[in-house]
């Protein structure tokens, strides 16, 4: 496995492969990452290279979010991704990457990307289409996949590669859990051992809005209140509880797939989770 950090070398060195599969991550990897880098190799086949970038993207984080503290673990994330199937780790320096400021920008839509986390985490969106796009420009993928466990980004960037015409498969990989059930994340390890158990009232949350739903009732309003006013009870602080239809996010109706979505602090950490609805 090769680790590259400039982009003319990460260029030639994918020259002689014509099938690419591509993980972008922000590092301090998981078992999450790792099923998506081994989805992808196996998408690719043997002929094929999987890239994996690591980088910590300074334009996704709000002022007062955590850029300056988010585990930067690239030597132990390489082991990682070697032991999953990597074949190149792009890990450039920021200075790489935006040689100057970022002044031209990828903006989505906002009736897709200004809801819910984009509502919270303004130009969120913008910061991950910029960065993500500027990487299928160096990488040049034939595919690329993203964890289901950011689900609004997973459909965000669906609509931003289709309405650009880039010639990439975007495939979602399922959100891998612990044993208890508590979705992986790079920042769970923020959590006390108490606050990880208490996490997972959070898809438990999810669970009984999707079963009242699922035994007919349809005051969705009241329904994703009662949900937020029970994590407001157990300490937790919520953004939102909410159904939606999973391809756009639109409220939920019926004969159409959804999705539950929840985002909440416990303590000084900021969750988020989601279950599709079978």
């Amino acid at each position: 496995m090769q680790v590259i950090h400039s982009i003319s070398e990460l260029r030639e060195a994918l020259a002689i492969h014509r099938q690419r599969g591509f993980v972008p991550t922000m590092g301090n990897l998981h078992e999450g990452h790792l099923q998506l880098v081994r989805q992808a190799r196996e998408l690719v086949g043997p002929a094929g290279a999987v890239v994996a970038s690591i980088f910590v993207n300074r334009l996704q984080f709000a002022p007062h979010e955590d850029f300056d503290t988010y585990p930067r673990t690239l030597e132990r994330d390489c082991e990682l991704l070697q032991g999953a199937g990597c074949d190149i780790v792009f890990a450039p320096s920021e200075k790489e990457l935006y040689p100057e400021p970022q002044g031209y920008k990828v903006v989505p839509p906002p009736e897709l990307a200004d809801i819910l986390e984009g509502h919270f985490r303004p130009g969120f969106f913008t910061g991950v289409c910029t960065v993500v796009h500027k990487l299928f420009n160096i990488v040049q993928p034939t595919l690329a996949v993203f964890g289901k466990k950011d689900y609004q980004q997973l459909m965000v960037l669906r609509r931003m590669t289709a309405q650009m015409a880039l010639p990439i498969e975007i495939h979602g990989g399922e959100t891998r859990r612990s044993p208890d059930g508590l979705a992986l994340s790079s920042r769970n390890g923020y959590l006390s051992n108490a606050e990880k158990t208490e996490a997972l009232r959070l898809s438990r949350t999810l669970k009984a809005l999707i079963a009242r739903w699922q035994a007919g009732e349809r005051d969705l309003p009241a329904m994703e209140a009662d949900a937020m006013q029970s994590l407001r009870d157990a300490g937790w602080l919520p953004d939102y509880v909410t159904l939606r239809v999973r391809h756009d996010l639109s409220g939920a109706v019926d004969g159409q797939p959804l999705v539950a979505l929840a985002a909440a602090r416990l303590g000084t950490t900021r969750l988020i989770d989601n279950l599709e609805v079978s």
